[in-house]
């Protein structure tokens, strides 16, 4: 499918599905609203593309002819350049352990086929609002300790690289983007999976866990507001 760019201020999206009926009523529909569109059938094809131009965000099957979207997902969260590239899965795998294995591997939301194509469109609106405000600040640092870095997925504390799911970084990078100001376990919730909560309120409790323990002496910045949430505070 070819470039069609009817309002050059709206942004491009990347379409990977090798499925050309799906994909050819998600890209009709987006046009409409006027986001410029590009459709991939392979993986090969879209990482091509990729070397010209890069998408602000990526519709992403997973299970496409040549390779896996997982695949796809990871290697974007771990290439620099493309790191914060937002992601919705759109596939046909509506099993609990598929949509958390690709939101762990970084995909910022996941939507099951059949979909709508309104449902669709304001996913994506969410996902991007999201990403434009998250775009404010590259880096952040806290205390003179926690180096937060938001185009490199890093996190260091001093010359250490803290090696943290994706999942785990999000909400670092969401407590340390308003230092002070706590957030319930509900707005991480909404912050990591938007309106698609398929976990329960305690699962942002492991993780806060598992954050802390690999942070070490950097943990003490997230405080735990009992009954309420969590902050980060120098």
């Amino acid at each position: 499918m070819a470039d069609i760019a009817k309002a050059p201020s709206k942004h491009r999206i990347a379409i990977v599905e090798d499925e050309p009926d799906i994909a050819g009523l998600v890209a009709s529909s987006l046009q409409k609203e006027g986001y410029k569109v590009d459709h991939f059938g392979t993986g090969e094809r879209f990482f091509q593309a990729l070397q010209k131009h890069v998408p602000d965000i990526v519709l992403l099957d997973l299970m496409l002819p040549d390779t896996d979207g997982f695949e796809i997902c990871k290697t974007l969260r771990r290439n620099e350049a493309w790191s914060r590239i937002p992601i919705i899965i759109m596939t046909a795998k509506s099993e609990e352990s598929d949509k958390i294995v690709g939101l762990e591997l970084g995909a910022d939301d996941y939507i099951t086929k059949p979909f709508s194509l309104k449902e669709m469109t304001a996913r994506i609106k969410a996902v991007l609002r999201r990403s434009e405000q998250t775009d404010v600040a590259k880096t952040i640092e806290i205390g003179g300790v926690l180096h937060i870095d938001l185009d490199k997925y890093e996190v260091r504390i001093g010359k250490e690289i803290a090696d943290l799911t994706s999942t785990e970084f999000k909400i670092l990078g969401l407590l340390a983007s308003k230092k002070g100001r706590v957030f319930t376990r509900d707005q991480i919730l909404d912050h990591l999976w938007g309106h698609d909560k398929i976990v329960l309120d305690r699962t942002v409790d492991v993780h806060i866990k598992n954050l802390r323990e690999k942070l070490g002496s950097a943990s003490r910045f997230i405080q735990n507001i009992r009954g309420v949430g969590y902050k980060v505070e120098e």
